[in-house]
Formats: structure tokens, sequence, C-alpha cells
């Protein structure tokens, strides 16, 4: 079922996920871990990350180097039929450009059809960390908007091998909003315009980056609307853990913390506090914006699911 399905059929705010894939070496007990306890909250949909390969340069005898690709997490595509047949919700995979070529991507989006996964979230991706800019793969998309208008165009039965007779696909495509604007975007409005691109391509639904203030979601929603963007638009939050996360959080995100919310971890000695902050303000945060009527809200767990249960039991 897709997204926009479950979102029209509700009565009330759905709930949702997103999870990591476990590290390489780790059994797939390792994600089921993380999943188990957020059962009980009914997810309608469970995203699944994409992290793509990095690259490490190693000395070989003769003292060049020698370039060596290294994915450090097992594949989506996997994951995702792993979780529906597991838990019979739909997952919805993160589909990247940073690392796909067209062809490939056409490729993934094939087995996803095959596995019945009508879902996808379409994002650009990050750059690798040896790069300081994001690179597009040879052949490859540059932007988010492109990517979605080829998930766009199979949807339609359009194919990159025209002389190839394949009926169309139907997925459902997710993309990603900034309420705080996207750290290369010159300001919001020129993020909004980029937003509304990938709208136009074809995407069906919207899910937020995280955020701490309520207010720049519903600030975002309304300037979205103002620009004829009418699709759902899903809140993602992500409850604080830990003392890294305190600074960690808003220089990796791009985010700023509310000053109230600043004051209170600026009292944090541990962990554990930090843990109880964030949970107390996600709770906050969350009936704020189920009051409000959002679609659904969306918890990214880092497959550390204890504080998202704590928040859930409180509001769903």
């Amino acid at each position: 079922m897709k997204v926009t399905e479950h979102i029209k059929a509700a009565k009330d705010t759905l709930f949702s996920f997103e999870i990591l894939p476990p590290l390489k070496g780790k059994g797939i007990q390792t994600l089921y871990d993380g999943i188990d306890p957020l059962m009980e909250f009914n997810p309608k949909f469970v995203n699944v990350t994409y992290h793509r390969e990095e690259f490490i340069y190693k000395e070989r005898d003769n003292g060049l180097l020698e370039k060596i690709a290294v994915r450090k997490r097992p594949g989506t595509v996997g994951i995702c039929a792993a979780i529906m047949n597991r838990y019979n919700v739909d997952a919805v995979p993160h589909l990247i450009c940073g690392g796909f070529n067209q062809e490939e991507t056409e490729n993934a989006l094939i087995d996803l059809q095959f596995l019945g996964i009508d879902n996808v979230l379409a994002l650009r991706g990050d750059s690798i960390k040896s790069e300081s800019v994001f690179v597009a793969e040879p052949g490859g998309h540059k932007h988010a908007n492109e990517l979605i208008h080829q998930i766009g165009q199979m949807n339609q039965g359009h194919y990159l091998m025209d002389d190839y007779t394949m009926d169309p696909t139907d997925f459902c495509i997710g993309a990603a909003g900034y309420p705080e604007k996207h750290f290369e975007a010159m300001n919001l409005e020129d993020d909004l315009y980029h937003l509304k691109k990938k709208v136009e391509a074809g995407a069906h639904y919207i899910v937020t980056q995280m955020f701490f203030d309520n207010q720049k979601f519903f600030d975002f929603v309304s300037a979205c609307r103002a620009i004829g963007i009418t699709v759902p638009i899903i809140p993602g939050l992500k409850p604080l853990k830990s003392l890294t996360h305190i600074s960690f959080i808003p220089k990796y995100f791009h985010i700023d913390y509310p000053v109230e919310l600043s004051r209170e971890l600026i009292k944090c000695k541990t962990n554990a506090d930090v843990e109880r902050v964030g949970i107390e303000w996600g709770i906050q945060q969350s009936k704020a914006l189920k009051a409000a009527g959002v679609p659904c809200i969306h918890y990214y767990t880092m497959s550390n699911s204890s504080s998202v249960k704590a928040i859930a039991a409180e509001v769903f």
C-alpha cells in the first residue's frame, strides 16, 4: 500500500519511523531488535536508509595507492523485503543519486517492483567523505528532481531502453523537505523553489528533515502551500540521546535548537540527562503536531528505538 493511500485512509495522525541498516557483520536480528519495540504503535510504513560506498586508499607494495570501495552496511532492498515479510508492514527504501548511474537506478527500481515494494524516498544523498561537494556518478543524476523524474517516467512506462517492452511501475515517490532550508540553498525561498521542482517532477509527498521548533515546521508548510505545493507534508523528528548530539546535530544537519531546549541541554551532565530531555521535548513536540492535525509523525530512530518508544507511548 502506498504512503499516500495510508494517509488518505487514516482518521488520525499516523506513526512511522526510519531505521539504519545494521553495520556489516551484524545479523538481521540486530535490525529486528530495533523494530520490535515499536510495532505496538502500528506503524504504517518503515523507512530504510541507503548508504553508498565510501573509498579508502591502501598503499601497495610498490608504493602506489590503490583505491578500494568499502560498504559498511548491507543492501537496502533486501532489508526492505525482510521487513515486509516479517512484519507485514510497508517498507520505504531510500534511493539516492550518489553512486548510481541511470541504468543502475532503473535496475534497482525494477528489483523493488518485483518484490512488491511500491514506495520509495528519492534523495540526492550526501557527498562522500573524500569529496568536499556532491559529485554525481558518470551518467547519473545531479539533483533529486532528476531522479524523481526518472521514477515518474517509469511509472508512465518509459524506460531507458525503449525497444524493450515492460509494464509501467507504480511507485509512490517521497521527497525531502527542509523547514530550516537545505544548507546549500541560498535562502529558504530558493530552497522552496527546488522543492517545488521535485513535486512537479512527480513527488507525491514530502517528509522533512528533523527540526526542534514546531513553529518552523508550521511556517514551512504555510510557505509550501503559498507557492502551490499541495502534497502531504510529514514532519520528521529526532529524539536527542547523548551529549555528543548537543553539538553534533546542529553542526551536521544545519539546524537550530530553540532557546528553551538549549537551556535544558546546557544543564545536562550525562547521556542519560540528554536522553531524558530529548524524550520530554519529543513528547511536547509530538503532541503539538498531532493536535495540529499533521498526517503522520515520522521518527528518526538511528536504529535505537528506546526514546521513540517512550515518546510514542505518550502520544499514540
